[in-house]
């Protein structure tokens, strides 16, 4: 078993906590990679190939997370020194983390917005790169991987994905698809991965553990 961050965003943590989002897609970028893939006839993948050996391995062989892996995740985050709050920020809600010298609070106990940082004369919230391992209150353990392309997600995994339909009169205005879509476009299109350019990604599915890595009840 292998122990490694990831990042998420305050809505995926959300999503991650309210039990909604069992799946996260992440783009291959390395060309490398997706280059030796031995591709069937269907357009699905069933091979990796190493450019240097010639050996065949599974196509997720090279993934960077494996089945069994736990995965701490990385979300926005802030420590307040016990000086400053009197222990307001501990008890405020029940995820925080009560260190030695203050503790370790957590965007998603707040809000999602700018103006709802709590209490914004305290702290100022930090990127979640920059979250510590002491600091982590959610683990992962990686329970399968595959590769396929972004497109090729259906409702059912889009669901997984945390991803809610919108409804009117009963009637599905936007899917779960429909809203990964835009979710994946706000993330990926700048950088050069958006939903037209069906990138190759790592399906990675995971059930929420303790940190032990016991299943979480």
């Amino acid at each position: 078993m292998r122990e490694k961050p990831i990042l998420f965003s305050t809505p995926m943590v959300i999503a991650i906590l309210d039990g909604r989002k069992t799946q996260t897609r992440r783009v291959i970028k390395d060309k490398d990679i997706t280059n030796n893939f031995d591709i069937d006839v269907d357009g699905s993948v069933y091979a990796y190939i190493d450019p240097e050996t010639g050996d065949s391995y599974p196509p997720t062989a090279i993934a960077r997370h494996q089945i069994g892996d736990i995965l701490w995740v990385r979300e926005t985050w802030g420590f307040v020194g016990c000086e400053k709050c009197g222990g307001e920020c501990c008890t405020g809600a029940p995820d925080n983390y009560k260190g030695d010298d203050g503790c370790f609070v957590y965007r998603t106990n707040y809000g999602t917005t700018e103006d709802d940082s709590f209490p914004p004369s305290m702290f100022k919230w930090k990127p979640s790169i920059h979250m510590p391992r002491k600091a982590a209150r959610i683990f992962l353990r990686v329970t399968n991987v595959r590769v396929e392309r972004v497109q090729e997600i259906t409702e059912e995994d889009a669901l997984k994905e945390g991803c809610v339909p919108t409804f009117i009169d009963g009637a599905v205005l936007i899917s779960a698809k429909g809203r990964f879509h835009a979710l994946w476009e706000s993330l990926n299109a700048k950088r050069g991965y958006g939903w037209e350019a069906n990138p190759w990604v790592w399906v990675y599915e995971f059930e929420r553990v303790s940190e032990d890595g016991s299943k979480d009840k």
